[in-house]
């Protein structure tokens, strides 16, 4: 019987880490680590777990990958997550620099046209045609 007192599992059982190495090797397993990682979002139906500082390892066996991920972990609800984290921002600031109008209501016109930017930005000069008709 094993007890797990601390440090390396390797260790525990007699292996050493280049050993280890060369098995994994032999097994065709491979193990990287991702860099400049800064959060991992996983959505589900009912909610959102966000894992923050995230130190992520992509194992890959046969083909597969897998991934491990250590961090900070919090949770919220689909109302908290907010609208225009979900929209590009590139989309937002295209619709506000072609209209002149304020984030909000970018974001309230990309809402009404399923994220669309050209669509965006024609509902709201045909909505507002005289702030438009005098800049011309």
């Amino acid at each position: 019987m094993l007890k797990h007192t601390s440090g390396d599992v390797s260790k525990m059982r007699g292996i050493n880490p280049r050993q280890m190495k060369q098995a994994m090797k032999k097994m065709g397993i491979t193990n990287r680590s991702m860099d400049n990682v800064i959060e991992v979002v996983i959505r589900c139906r009912d909610k959102d777990v966000i894992i923050t500082d995230a130190d992520v390892n992509v194992i890959t066996v046969q083909g597969t990958d897998t991934y491990q991920i250590t961090g900070t972990v919090t949770e919220r609800s689909p109302e908290e997550v907010s609208t225009s984290a979900m929209m590009p921002e590139e989309d937002i600031e295209l619709v506000i620099s072609q209209t002149q109008c304020d984030r909000e209501e970018a974001i309230v016109a990309l809402e009404a046209c399923n994220k669309q930017p050209a669509e965006a930005i024609l509902k709201i000069m045909t909505e507002q045609p005289h702030v438009f008709s005098n800049s011309r």
